[in-house]
């Protein structure tokens, strides 16, 4: 009798010293959970010299004859700024519209999820204006005026649309589409040097002309179902002759003449895309 029992504790404790290590075995041994990797918000910046960085006076991520790409640009500025975000750089200096459906727009596919852009000053004669109201004489001002605002109104909207549509149609699956728009330059003072001799007529002449781009170029992003940020009330203040500009006048260096600054890239344009992609 008592071997009997004998025997069964024997194999009661064999039993559960067995379970005990059955169960360490498996804690040890069972494959812990892999936490899956988030692919990378994919965003593309297109456009044109105030999307590729002209102003900032550091073209580092592309030669500064070819397209002028700065790591101060506000393209670069929110891929830095944003976690787990992938940028594709394609912004030029001297883009337009066309520069956009024909070449840029193969960036974008269906993995796209965020683009921004400029486009629109160069389609209008945005340095021939400059060129045709700065200095201390500019006979052609006016006219200049007059036919970047005929342009404005006459050739511009369809241009706009068909950039607008190549890019839905490039990108199916894009999240959000951030149109930014182009400032005022000048303010009440104009006596600085980088002013470039405007006269408070031409100034008030080229900043309707800002008004009547920002306007056209609202009402075709509206319509494509796009986001668009003015940059009118950012620059507010900040213009070529304040004491804090956002906005750069004539310089020696010729490309980052009239073209935002560093801190207009970072304290206009960056926080207008984040307000929008977060």
């Amino acid at each position: 009798m008592f071997d009997v029992l004998s025997r069964l504790r024997s194999v009661i404790r064999t039993v559960g010293l067995v379970s005990v290590l059955t169960a360490s075995a498996t804690a040890v041994f069972a494959p812990t959970a892999v936490a899956e990797e988030v692919a990378p918000d994919q965003y593309v910046a297109l456009g044109d010299s105030f999307s590729s960085g002209n102003g900032t006076f550091r073209a580092d991520l592309s030669p500064a004859f070819v397209c002028y790409r700065s790591s101060f640009a506000y393209p670069a500025l929110v891929a830095e700024q944003r976690p787990n975000t992938e940028l594709d750089f394609r912004a030029c200096q001297g883009a337009r519209t066309s520069n956009v459906v024909n070449s840029q727009v193969k960036a974008l596919d269906a993995g796209t999820d965020f683009v921004s852009l400029t486009i629109g000053g160069n389609d209008i004669g945005f340095v021939d204006l400059i060129l045709a109201c700065g200095s201390a004489k500019s006979p052609n001002c006016f006219a200049a005026v007059d036919t970047s605002n005929a342009r404005i109104r006459d050739e511009l909207p369809a241009k706009l649309d068909q950039a607008y549509a190549a890019i839905s149609a490039a990108a199916p699956n894009v999240r959000e589409v951030v149109v930014l728009g182009y400032g005022r330059f000048f303010g009440p003072n104009l006596a600085c040097p980088t002013a470039f001799g405007f006269t408070g007529a031409e100034a008030t002449r080229l900043n309707g002309v800002a008004d009547n781009l920002d306007a056209m170029i609202s009402a075709r992003v509206s319509a494509a179902g796009f986001e668009y940020r003015s940059a009118i009330p950012g620059f507010a203040g900040h213009d070529v002759c304040a004491s804090d500009p956002y906005l750069n006048g004539i310089n020696l260096r010729l490309t980052d003449s009239f073209h935002p600054t560093r801190r207009g890239h970072s304290e206009v344009y960056a926080r207008q895309v984040r307000s929008v992609i977060g």
